[in-house]
C-alpha cells in the first residue's frame, strides 16, 4: 500500500480511538487516525465542516451508542448523502444484539465487531483493516 488510508473513529470513548491508533502503528502500513466524539462530529468531518480533516480514501469505525447523534443516525445520514454514500464503514460496538447487527448490515456496513473482544482481538482488527486497505480499492 503506497497511499495513506485515513481511519475515522466515531466513538464517544477516547480509549477506543487511542487503542486503534496504537494498534495500527504496530501492523505497519500508512494510516492516519482522525477522531470524532459522536455521529454529528463525524458527519461534520466527512462534510469538511470541521477543523479536523479527513481525505479519501478512508475507512470509518463507528460506535452505535453515542450521545447527540448515535451510530444508526450517522449511518442513515451518510447513506442518504450522495457524496458520502459509498463510504466504507465498520461498526465497533458493545451491542451484541441480533437486531442491531441486522440493522447495521441493512445500512451496508462492511463489518460488525464487538468492543468486548477488542482488547484481546485488537491485533485481529488492525490486521483486518490493514489487509482490507491493501486488498480493495477504496472510493476516492
Amino acid at each position: 500500500m503506497t497511499e495513506i488510508v485515513n481511519i475515522l473513529v466515531v466513538d464517544d470513548d477516547d480509549i477506543t480511538a487511542e487503542t486503534v491508533r496504537r494498534s495500527l502503528s504496530k501492523v505497519g502500513g500508512h494510516f492516519h487516525v482522525v477522531e470524532a466524539g459522536d455521529g454529528q462530529e463525524g458527519l461534520d468531518i466527512l462534510r469538511g465542516r470541521s477543523d479536523k480533516r479527513l481525505h479519501r480514501p478512508y475507512i470509518t469505525l463507528l460506535d452505535l451508542n453515542m450521545p447527540r447523534m448515535n451510530g444508526f443516525e450517522f449511518l442513515e445520514a451518510v447513506r442518504g448523502d450522495p457524496t458520502l454514500a459509498s463510504s466504507v464503514i465498520f461498526v465497533l460496538s458493545t451491542s451484541d444484539s441480533d437486531a442491531d447487527r441486522t440493522r447495521a448490515y441493512k445500512d451496508q456496513v462492511a463489518g460488525y465487531m464487538l468492543k468486548s473482544a477488542i482488547g484481546p482481538q485488537m491485533v485481529r482488527l488492525t490486521a483486518l483493516l490493514h489487509d482490507y486497505a491493501q486488498s480493495v480499492r477504496l472510493p476516492l
